[in-house]
């Protein structure tokens, strides 16, 4: 199996974001919570990271994203940010602390850019939040935004099936993706949605717009670092990939270690001072 090396070890900006959609090079992406993955995604080449309010569930063991606080979403932003040269790092703002009011979606977002040296932020929503991005951008601070399956709002939902099927709900998303983009958003990610409209959306933008369960005719893809990983188990989506079994490589690695040390051959004489 072939790897990638990036040739540019630069680091990643919004600005070469767009560069790369305008050359047709696909965008790659994934999450990270702490500065051991981190570090070995970033070395590994993956142009963006995202600090994903997934942690809740990853990382916290929550059922949804949405109990996830904004100094948890600063402790894990700060811990991937130290540990990164050259992808840009994204964080999501948690739910709660942008919907209520525009001044501390402000107040929020800039404490989460201040303590953690984050390169940007990513929100949820379309023409809801619209305020709240619009005051967020004229602090200076650059926003992803998110269509399609948006899981903070989840319970509005009642189910994590594909979004915008139907004609409405699809007019809806395209109409919110132009909104974002034209109000300055960098970039916008599709989740879970059909490709065709994904493929419409990445068409009809200038910004990037990335994919998760959106097809291939988007400008890149992100995935949960701990599902791509094979770490964890029972989530098996239609558009995931697992590129390992970390899941059954660590468990043996436990064992292992748990057999050594009741047979009392760890450590051995060469492993003692």
């Amino acid at each position: 199996m072939s790897v990638h090396t990036p040739e540019d070890v630069r680091k990643v900006t919004t600005h070469r974001l767009s560069e790369m959609k305008c050359r047709n090079e696909k965008i790659s992406m994934l999450t990270s919570y702490d500065y051991t993955m981190a570090s070995i995604v970033d070395q590994a080449g993956v142009d963006v990271i995202l600090v994903g309010d997934s942690a809740s569930n990853v990382m916290a063991g929550n059922v949804t994203t949405l109990p996830i606080t904004l100094d948890q979403m600063i402790y894990h932003g700060k811990s991937v940010v130290r540990a990164v040269q050259r992808a840009l790092v994204v964080i999501d703002m948690p739910f709660g602390t942008y919907q209520t009011s525009d001044v501390e979606a402000v107040q929020n977002a800039i404490k989460v850019m201040k303590i953690t040296h984050a390169d940007a932020l990513k929100l949820e929503g379309g023409v809801e939040i619209i305020d709240a991005v619009k005051k967020i951008l004229a602090a200076g601070i650059p926003i992803m935004g998110h269509l399609g399956l948006m899981p903070q709002s989840i319970n509005k939902y009642g189910t994590y099936t594909v979004r915008a099927k139907e004609e409405d709900e699809a007019e809806k998303l395209m109409s919110d993706a132009l909104l974002l983009e034209k109000v300055g958003c960098f970039a916008l990610v599709l989740e879970k949605i059909p490709a065709s409209l994904a493929q419409k959306v990445a068409e009809k933008l200038t910004i990037p717009v990335i994919g998760i369960g959106a097809g291939g005719h988007v400008d890149g893809q992100v995935l949960v670092l701990h599902d791509m990983l094979g770490m964890s188990k029972g989530f098996s989506p239609r558009f995931l990939r697992r590129y390992a079994d970390l899941n059954g490589i660590m468990t043996e690695a436990v064992q292992h270690y748990v057999s050594d040390v009741k047979r009392q051959d760890f450590p051995n004489e060469e492993e003692q001072y």
